[in-house]
Parts: C-alpha cells; sequence; structure tokens
C-alpha cells in the first residue's frame, strides 16, 4: 500500500528518495557514518507529508509534495552535509524565504480550514493577520533550535551568530508577508505570482475540509 502511494508521488520526489538511499548504501559502505545519518534524516523527513497526509486523509497537491519533498533535501542533504549554506552565499536566505512562505500559506490554510472555507467568518485582514505570525513564530522557533544545537552539541548552525540569526528573521518576515498576502488577495479573488492558484488547489483537492467554501 505504502509502496503504491510513493509511486504515485511527483517524479522529482522519486527521484530524490532514489539518490537518498544511494546516498545511504554507499555511506554505509564507506564507513561515512555522518553521511549515512544525514542520508536517512532526510529520507524520513521527507516521507512526513505523504505518511501525514494518509494518516488524517488529507489530499496534498503534486505541487504541494514536490514543494516539501525538494525544500527538506536542499536544506538538510545539500546543507548540511554538502556544506551548500558556505559553499552558495544565497542558499540560506532562499531556503528561509522559501520555507517563511510556504508556512504563510500553510497558516492560512490552516486558519480557513478551521472556519471551514466560510471567507466571510472574519476579515480577510485578521486571517492574513493570523497567517503571518503562524509562519513568523516557525521561523523563530527554528532559530532557537539552532541556537540550542550550537550550544549543546557544538555545531555552527548559526554560522555568524547574531548577525546570521538577525537576516535569518528579516528573510522569514518578508516571506511569511508575502504568504499572508497572498491568503488575503485569495479571500479578494485576486492572484499574486499564482499563488493564490496554489491555495485553490488545495481546498478543491479537500472540499470535505472546507464545506462553507463558495467560489
Amino acid at each position: 500500500m505504502w509502496y503504491r502511494r510513493l509511486r504515485a508521488q511527483p517524479y522529482i520526489a522519486q527521484a530524490i528518495w532514489v539518490v537518498l538511499v544511494v546516498a545511504f548504501a554507499v555511506a554505509l559502505v564507506s564507513a561515512r557514518w555522518s553521511l549515512a545519518f544525514v542520508s536517512a534524516a532526510t529520507f524520513g523527513l521527507s516521507l512526513l507529508p505523504v505518511l501525514f497526509s494518509g494518516r488524517f486523509g488529507i489530499h496534498l497537491p503534486m505541487r504541494f509534495v514536490a514543494g516539501i519533498v525538494v525544500f527538506v533535501f536542499a536544506t538538510i542533504f545539500l546543507g548540511e552535509a554538502f556544506d551548500f549554506y558556505n559553499r552558495i552565499w544565497w542558499w540560506d536566505i532562499a531556503l528561509h524565504g522559501g520555507s517563511a512562505l510556504a508556512f504563510g500559506l500553510a497558516g492560512f490554510l490552516f486558519v480557513f480550514m478551521l472556519f471551514e472555507g466560510d471567507r466571510y467568518a472574519a476579515p480577510a485582514w485578521a486571517i492574513a493577520f493570523v497567517s503571518f505570525c503562524f509562519a513568523l513564530s516557525i521561523g523563530t522557533m527554528w532559530e532557537i533550535f539552532e541556537f540550542a544545537m550550537d550550544g549543546i552539541f557544538g555545531l555552527n548552525m548559526q554560522k555568524t551568530g547574531l548577525v546570521d540569526t538577525m537576516w535569518d528573521l528579516i528573510v522569514d518576515t518578508a516571506g511569511a508577508g508575502i504568504g499572508a498576502l497572498s491568503g488575503y488577495l485569495y479571500l479578494k479573488r485576486r492572484d499574486v505570482a499564482g499563488l493564490s492558484g496554489l491555495l485553490q488547489e488545495f481546498v478543491q483537492a479537500n472540499r470535505r475540509l472546507f464545506r462553507k467554501f463558495r467560489r
């Protein structure tokens, strides 16, 4: 059952899973334990959206799954195992901005789902504001996690310390703002860079969660 579910996922997600399995096997043979751990962790985390959606009966559109798997792969496997954070100066900025945007959209969908898709249950600006706060709180908790990992295990996730943390939060704020704005414009029947279409795709795929939704 789970195998057929994985085969139904986007090709790019399947390709990344194959890469991770091969990397894990090669790391074991060459006794590169840290790479083996990172490969296994990335593989497990990238499977979570598929397992989560199946467990709770939520249908994730193909673009959602592809985006999540690519993000996890870029963050953990490429970022940490192959040191892309230091090799490519904009890597951390792009990932923080992308994740904040995604959490802004996710926050909007979560709040909208609580109202069962009733666009008139609360002012559009209020739903957008809650979405913004949700996304920014996730970014803040990640910075706390990085601080804890550096302090407890002697890692260097914060890179340049305070400067890195502040720039991450600034990028998180911008991404969360764009995500929240997308939700606001969606409620106003407008679009921004195709993001409203992404929200609509999720709503249409999970109409039972948005029973009061009216186009």
